[in-house]
This record gives structure tokens, C-alpha cells and sequence, in this order.
């Protein structure tokens, strides 16, 4: 048996409501919002005592989702290096297509973004970079050019 889709990717953040924004920005559309607390949310995420909200992103063709999560109980853990750099093992980032690159960067750094690098372009075909966006997650955005 094969999985039938990827349902979503979930990114625990300290600031739930800037997230939306973030991911807003970018052009995501909130799905909607929750609060998660109870016995089934204790023991599938295998915490005692979790109460969370969470925002349901999704992208404008409805394929794709990111669940942001910020958690009240238990306290957050705080990952060691605050900002990992790219080549960190684990969860590396979350890349979308843009139509305008520079337009998008200029909207998302009124959101805190910070670009890693530059602005780079592969070949006649991409213009690529990685920022970083909140809770340090790794954006990287891809312009389609040829």
C-alpha cells in the first residue's frame, strides 16, 4: 500500500499570530484556527498535559498545508542552535514558487525575514534564495525565470 497524499507539515512557533501574518504575507490563506488539549492530543504527540492552538495554512491551488502550532502546556523546548544553519540534520525547510522573488522578499522582511544569502539564479531557469522566517524556520522561495 502507498500513502495516499502529504497532508501537511506542522511548525511549532512562539508567536501564532505573527506566523499567520508571515505565512499570509506569502500568500498562504488560514484555513482556520484551533485549540488542541485533551487525552488523544497527550498521546499522539506523546506529552502530558498539551494545550496548543493551532493555524491551518494552506496554499492558493489548496494542495499543500502547513499546521502552525504554538504550545502553552508543556513549555516549549528551545532548539539548540537557536538558528540552525541550512546543512543541520533534521527538518531543513519549506520552499514555495513565487511569481515576483524580489517583490515577495520586500513584503516578508516587514514580517522579520531575513535573506541567508542572496539572491542567486540557476542557470536561465530559477531565481532561488533562503530566508528566514519565524520561529527561525527556513523559507526558500524559487521564481521560475526560463
Amino acid at each position: 500500500m502507498t500513502i495516499q497524499r502529504m497532508d501537511n507539515v506542522a511548525i511549532v512557533v512562539d508567536d501564532l499570530d505573527a506566523a499567520v501574518a508571515f505565512f499570509t504575507e506569502l500568500g498562504m490563506e488560514l484555513e482556520g484556527k484551533a485549540q488542541i488539549e485533551g487525552l488523544y492530543a497527550d498521546r499522539t504527540v506523546g506529552l502530558d498535559g498539551v494545550r496548543s492552538d493551532i493555524a491551518m495554512m494552506r496554499t492558493p491551488d489548496g494542495h499543500s498545508k502547513l499546521e502552525l502550532t504554538k504550545y502553552h502546556t508543556p513549555a516549549v523546548s528551545d532548539a539548540e542552535p537557536r538558528n540552525p544553519p541550512p546543512n543541520t540534520l533534521g527538518l531543513h525547510r519549506v520552499m514555495f514558487a513565487v511569481d515576483d522573488i524580489d517583490d515577495t522578499i520586500a513584503r516578508l522582511r516587514a514580517h522579520g525575514a531575513e535573506l541567508l544569502g542572496e539572491v542567486a539564479q540557476y542557470e536561465n531557469i530559477f531565481r532561488l534564495c533562503y530566508l528566514r522566517g519565524p520561529a527561525g524556520i527556513i523559507v526558500a522561495l524559487a521564481e521560475q525565470i526560463g
